[in-house]
């Protein structure tokens, strides 16, 4: 699995760690570095870094727009920032179980106009909590995408723009009532963006206001983001996106509400609303961050990916991805220190690409606490994976409270660099000692398989795909994977 979300332990002691100053002078050359490693392992045109640090801000635009062009980013440049707009909902959601508009535990149909007697799971309805936590239950999406999703190809993007561009409010109502809640709400996480376009809808209901007012007297007016927007003027532009192959892509259509993806927004505004969400003393941003479902090791709050406690403290992430754009918007207040990073490039690797970005900014910024052991130990992996392997288990043992070993994700990403290099004998034995340092995550198993059919080992590879299963049931990936070596065997 080459995205995870990896249950991570707080380290003890993370703030008694001895504090350094970090410079100007190292916040822009650690920009400049992770810039310079991302264009070239992505060879995406442009890449856009905005950090906030200590209550300072610190922006820097690299590449160009539009390959051959010469027409680079800049702090004003509109770019799409897709999912991230669903933190500006959430945020508004939380606003409203503040003012005691809804309560987090109502059923939904409460605010929804319409009868909805399905929405429910053998008499277990769904609950705000369930909606904003990303558990609902819903078996599809609104609109249903799926079947577009079974045969992958540059058209694609095409495709579903198509769709959602006729996909109509009254369409939106009538699949509603078709919806079927599968398991017990507030217990299977599952990303659906038709909750989105739901919790706008319920939050007009409430307020009386269409969503996009709300927006405006609740968020970008009161923190004067004058460049985010669901709808951009004539003489406005947006900076064109590409896939990995170099394609341009079309915008991300308006669709229904737009509360799921659709606002457009500069650096100067994200790094703005990145000071908003490491406000500790705000009471909406504690409300839209915190644990609704009593996770304690990471969780979803409002609508974020991710908030979780690990060696950098306690931080929330959010991914926004076009059809031809990509951002990452992460922040981690107990270092007073929020980052987002934006490339007008959307293929396979990217987000990865992107969140080691993130990480290693930091890795070099942060001024106390475990650095990745990961990045410390590729360089001797790519020169000789043995060596490699010995380092860490060096480190391990004589530096364990230097490094994070705790992070399954650590060994998990260098796997993978490893095995896209070409270096898949190497990338077998990363995973291997993945597979013995955790030995009870379903995701080592099945990283280590893909190394095994990448390089042609049936047997082992379906070995290690039914460990993964058996650890975990609900490995998609693991199933379809079998089915595939099944295939091979046969031919």
């Amino acid at each position: 699995m080459k995205k995870l979300l990896s249950i991570i332990f707080l380290i003890s002691g993370f703030s008694a760690f001895a504090q350094k100053t970090i410079t100007e002078k190292q916040i822009y050359a650690s920009m400049n570095a992770q810039a310079e490693k991302f264009l070239k392992e992505t060879k995406a045109n442009s890449f856009s870094i905005g950090i906030v640090k200590d209550g300072k801000t610190y922006t820097r635009h690299y590449g160009e727009i539009d390959k051959g062009k010469g027409n680079k980013a800049n702090n004003s440049t509109l770019f799409e920032i897709a999912s991230i707009t669903k933190l500006f909902t959430g945020a508004l959601i939380a606003k409203a179980v503040l003012d005691g508009k809804i309560k987090l535990n109502d059923d939904i149909r409460k605010y929804i106009t319409g009868s909805y007697p399905n929405l429910e799971f053998k008499g277990i309805s769904v609950t705000i909590k369930d909606l904003v936590s990303l558990k609902s239950g819903f078996n599809k999406d609104l609109p249903d995408r799926s079947e577009l999703f079974q045969n992958r190809n540059d058209s694609i993007a095409f495709k579903i723009e198509k769709l959602e561009k006729s996909y109509t409010k009254e369409q939106f109502f009538n699949d509603l009532k078709a919806i079927k809640v599968e398991t017990v709400p507030g217990t299977v996480y599952n990303y659906n963006n038709g909750t989105l376009q739901l919790s706008a809808h319920i939050l007009e209901n409430v307020y009386g206001k269409s969503y996009e007012t709300l927006l405006k007297e609740n968020l970008i007016s009161p923190l004067k983001l004058a460049h985010t927007k669901l709808h951009i003027n004539q003489n406005e532009t947006i900076a064109n996106g590409y896939d990995e192959n170099g394609v341009m892509m079309p915008f991300l259509p308006y669709s229904l509400w737009g509360a799921q993806g659709y606002l457009k927004s500069t650096l100067t505004d994200l790094t703005t609303f990145l000071k908003f969400e490491l406000d500790k003393k705000s009471p909406l941003v504690q409300e839209s961050q915190r644990d609704l479902l009593n996770n304690k090791n990471y969780w979803n709050a409002y609508f974020w990916d991710e908030v979780t406690i690990n060696h950098n403290g306690r931080n929330a992430r959010k991914h926004g991805g076009a059809f031809g754009t990509q951002n990452l918007f992460w922040v981690f207040p107990d270092y007073d220190m929020g980052i987002s990073v934006i490339t007008n490039q959307s293929g396979d690797n990217t987000y990865g690409n992107l969140y080691n970005s993130v990480q290693y900014l930091v890795d070099d910024l942060k001024p106390f606490g475990q650095k990745l052991i990961g990045r410390e130990i590729e360089r001797k992996c790519f020169e000789n994976i043995d060596t490699g392997i010995a380092y860490y288990k060096d480190l391990k043992k004589n530096k364990p409270d230097s490094y994070n070993f705790s992070d399954e994700s650590e060994l998990n990403s260098l796997g993978y660099k490893l095995m896209r290099s070409g270096k898949i004998t190497s990338s077998i034995k990363l995973f291997q000692l993945y597979v013995s340092e955790f030995p009870d995550s379903g995701n080592s198993y099945d990283s280590l398989a893909e190394a095994y059919f990448n390089n042609k080992e049936f047997a082992l590879s379906k070995q290690n795909y039914q460990k993964s299963l058996e650890l975990n049931p609900e490995n998609t990936n693991a199933k379809d994977m079998l089915a595939k070596i099944e295939k091979e065997v046969e031919k």
